[in-house]
């Protein structure tokens, strides 16, 4: 990490590099990429490269026929598994006009734009995340089944834990190129797994995810598998959440997680359906471990918020989004609405374990309050509030 376009060109160079994915997400976070080859790097660094706009989710009332992918030198990374007869480099892009103006439903600018608020606030946000998956196996003719790679269970270990190997080749690929998970094991369900990475910064956390899911699923290829990030991939069986761990300081380092918490769990019900955007996620929230009430407490059991003080830092896991959402609209809406708790020294509810306001039952309910939400509004494109929740 930490590349400039110069040094961008000059690796293209010396890495024999072949091919070049620029990579973007759709309303909904799904990595989509265009392959080029060296020679446009060049044109991709300062006009972009065209895309067909209307294709993409979020993109479609676009008033231009054509977008432009422009390349942030700073997220290069070489794809292990491409390297015969020629390296394959990715970067993330951002998505502009035919002007060079960044698009607004651009979701990753959408983070970008909330980080810059909280930088002009004196806040610093981070994120870590704890992200679960199923892992089953492919039939004879390849296609995905819902048949889980083993029956371990939460923390097991080899030979019941069958999915070790994989995890492991998940974690050695990662680092390969970059990022460093900070823990693995194999959770409750049949062949389901969690990889958890440390804190880091919105846009970096939120590039890592995209990552992160590419990988896991190409390596789960790579076996003979198929991996399932969706909330409940088993009915009866533990769903997939994607816990995410939130820190936030003042520009003087003192801890304002509690105040940013207490703005997060005020506003939860009119951001949940960017957080759980899929019918299946409602049928994972109240099942389980997973929340379904609007409460926090110390005890880590099935509360939306769980707070741990730790070494004087202050630790808020977040645990109703699953990894159907988009991690740059999650992170967007999360710093903005810690920041409306920062901003008014909000104090947190009383501390409940099992009681409190019930989230959202519904994708048609949380699309709903999305739509009438004013905080909503001002910080989500009306061209992906669409995508989310249809007209209204």
């Amino acid at each position: 990490m930490g590349y400039t376009i110069e040094e961008v060109l000059k690796d293209i160079e010396d890495e024999d590099v072949k091919f070049i994915r620029l990579a973007f997400r759709d309303a909904f976070g799904i990595q989509k990429n265009i392959a080029v080859m060296p020679g446009e790097v060049k044109k991709a660094f300062d006009h972009g490269i065209a895309i067909n706009a209307r294709a993409i989710a979020g993109f479609r009332e676009s008033p231009y026929a054509s977008l432009f992918l422009k390349p942030d030198p700073d997220t290069l990374s070489f794809l292990p598994w491409r390297s015969d007869g020629g390296k394959v480099l990715r970067m993330f892009c951002d998505v502009a006009g035919p002007d060079g103006e960044v698009y607004e439903s651009d979701t990753r600018y959408i983070l970008k734009k909330a980080v810059a608020k909280a930088r002009e606030a004196g806040i610093e946000f981070r994120f870590g995340s704890e992200t679960e998956f199923y892992l089953f196996i492919k039939d004879e003719e390849g296609n995905p089944t819902k048949i889980p790679y083993d029956h371990a269970g939460y923390l097991d270990i080899a030979p019941a834990d069958k999915c070790e190997n994989v995890r492991r080749e998940i974690g050695l690929t990662i680092e390969q190129m970059g990022l460093t998970p900070e823990r693995s094991h194999h959770e409750a369900g049949p062949g389901q797994n969690e990889i958890d990475f440390h804190y880091g910064k919105p846009l970096k956390a939120a590039d890592q995810i995209t990552t992160f899911k590419m990988v896991v699923s190409t390596i789960a290829d790579r076996y003979g598998l198929v991996a399932d990030f969706s909330p409940m991939p088993l009915p009866g069986y533990p769903g997939n959440g994607y816990h995410i761990n939130i820190f936030a300081a003042d520009r003087a380092g003192n801890d304002v997680a509690l105040q940013a918490a207490a703005g997060i769990i005020e506003k939860i019900r009119e951001i949940t359906i960017f957080l759980n955007p899929t019918d299946g996620s409602y049928s994972r929230l109240g099942s389980s471990s997973a929340p379904d009430r609007i409460n926090w407490s110390h005890a880590g059991k099935s509360e939306l918020m769980y707070i741990e003080t730790l070494r004087g830092l202050t630790r808020a896991e977040l645990r109703s989004p699953d990894a159907s959402s988009n991690p740059y609209l999650v992170y967007a809406l999360l710093i903005h609405a810690g920041l409306s708790g920062i901003e008014r020294k909000l104090s947190l509810p009383e501390e409940m374990a099992d009681k409190g306001a019930l989230l959202p039952g519904s994708k048609r309910e949380a699309g709903k309050l999305a739509r009438e939400s004013g905080f909503v509004r001002e910080i989500i494109p009306e061209e992906i509030l669409k995508e989310y929740c249809g007209l209204g």
